[in-house]
């Protein structure tokens, strides 16, 4: 029983010790913050500008591709950078009227680089950039 009371007294013993030997215990307050010092007088230069490019309409998308068939009526493309994609588009009346002259003249031919501005909700081609090439 002695040997129990010993060991009382000793944990008693510790837990004052170290509970006295800790630092009190503070509020956590934020840490007061020093403001950088930034020179406003020189301008920092991210990145200049080349060439303007133009804006699109709202609703107009651009599409780069080959001709894979084209008639007064459609045109099919095939995307510039992924071979599977092919999308074909139907012509405006002022784009239909352009392409039977061109079809006239011998009309775009299979591989014809083009650049069709179209509107997206019903895939209408409304301008078609791209020069035919020559008629055989």
């Amino acid at each position: 029983m002695k040997t129990l009371h010993k060991i009382e007294g000793l944990v008693f013993a510790a837990a004052m010790l170290a509970g006295i030997s800790s630092a009190p215990v503070r509020a956590q307050t934020p840490a007061t913050v020093v403001p950088v010092v930034v020179d406003t007088a020189v301008p920092i230069v991210v990145s200049t500008v080349n060439a303007i490019k133009p804006k699109l309409l709202p609703g107009v998308a651009k599409f780069e591709g080959f001709v894979m068939h084209a008639n007064i009526a459609q045109i099919t493309v095939r995307a510039k950078g992924n071979d599977m994609a092919l999308q074909t588009f139907a012509l405006s009346e002022q784009v239909s009227a352009k392409m039977q002259a061109i079809v006239d003249k011998g009309g775009y031919q299979y591989g014809d680089k083009v650049t069709i501005y179209y509107d997206q909700t019903n895939l209408k081609a409304l301008r078609i950039k791209g020069k035919p090439s020559k008629a055989i």
